[in-house]
């Protein structure tokens, strides 16, 4: 039972400072207290749930996907369960855990809901990530998406400039070479991006980014695509629509609790939409590091 909660708000995320208000009211209705914190930059979500949610009984993060796994890397260890209150651009974390997006409707689900836990993965440059790491198309449309746009598309904003950066690397054949380690095992291939996915799909299922992956199932799963035209970039989506992927050259999967990636030419990588250094990436799986709140009646 939800008595008091820690509410960690961004309020320079999409909706964060719109909708405080309402989510407060959302809380107080299901008879829960705040203790309301506002962050101001990077890391500040994970050090105010440190600082101030082991005396609340669930803290809750008002935000996009960085500062709720921010939050969450924060309370890593204390037993304290964490609901992710969606206010971001993606939200891909929360529509992985099935929370509805509107905030006050999601603070009421998951007040009737159940704690599960979910697995994290550690960078080997710091930092967590709880949905996807990825280098090649989806760091560069992270590093091209203008906030302006953002704003005013939603994930609508990331869908065309995901695909004006997959028309851009396929006309410039941005393919490079990327030698994968998994749990020490070597892999050489060609790529035109390689995902390290903590989860199996996003955008609330329609898109499956590795088959058989889940939250909470003790691995990281690695996928390359590796089309080389527009013909071939279609087929790639449709799988990846269709949830069903051929044993081919154009997509490759492997699955483990270590991964390291090296590429030539280096390419930059994000991680749940934060852009990392460029260099080698490196990620190890925290089995079951999260607790997180699951969505009830509501």
């Amino acid at each position: 039972m939800i008595r008091h909660a820690l509410l960690i708000v961004n309020p320079a995320s999409r909706r964060g400072a719109r909708d405080v208000h309402r989510t407060e009211a959302a809380l107080s209705a299901c008879g829960v207290t705040c203790d309301r914190r506002l962050t101001d930059g990077p890391g500040a979500a994970a050090a105010l749930a440190r600082a101030h949610g082991l005396h609340a009984d669930a803290v809750f993060a008002l935000g996009g996907d960085g500062t709720v796994v921010e939050a969450m890397s924060g309370l890593m260890g204390t037993g304290v369960p964490l609901g992710a209150l969606p206010a971001g651009t993606g939200n891909l974390l929360a529509r992985a855990l099935g929370i509805p997006l509107d905030p006050a409707r999601a603070a009421r689900a998951l007040c009737a809901g159940h704690v599960r836990t979910m697995d994290l993965a550690a960078l080997g440059s710091g930092g967590h990530f709880a949905v996807a790491a990825g280098i090649g198309i989806d760091a560069r449309m992270v590093e091209h998406a203008r906030a302006s746009l953002k704003r005013r598309l939603g994930v609508a904003g990331y869908v065309l400039i995901g695909t004006m950066a997959t028309l851009s690397a396929l006309w410039r054949d941005e393919r490079f070479q990327a030698r994968i380690w998994v749990d020490g095992a070597e892999f050489d291939c060609d790529a035109l991006t390689v995902l390290v996915a903590n989860v199996g799909t996003v955008l609330s299922g329609t898109i499956t980014l590795a088959p058989g992956a889940r939250f909470d199932d003790g691995a990281l799963d690695v996928a390359v695509y590796a089309p080389r035209t527009l013909a071939q970039a279609l087929r790639v989506a449709w799988r990846m629509l269709r949830g069903r992927f051929p044993n081919d050259d154009l997509t490759r999967f492997y699955r483990g609790t270590h991964i390291r990636v090296s590429t030539v030419p280096i390419r930059r990588a994000q991680a749940d939409g934060e852009l990392l250094s460029a260099g080698d990436f490196e990620a190890r799986l925290l089995p079951a590091a999260g607790r997180v709140l699951i969505p009830g009646i509501g």
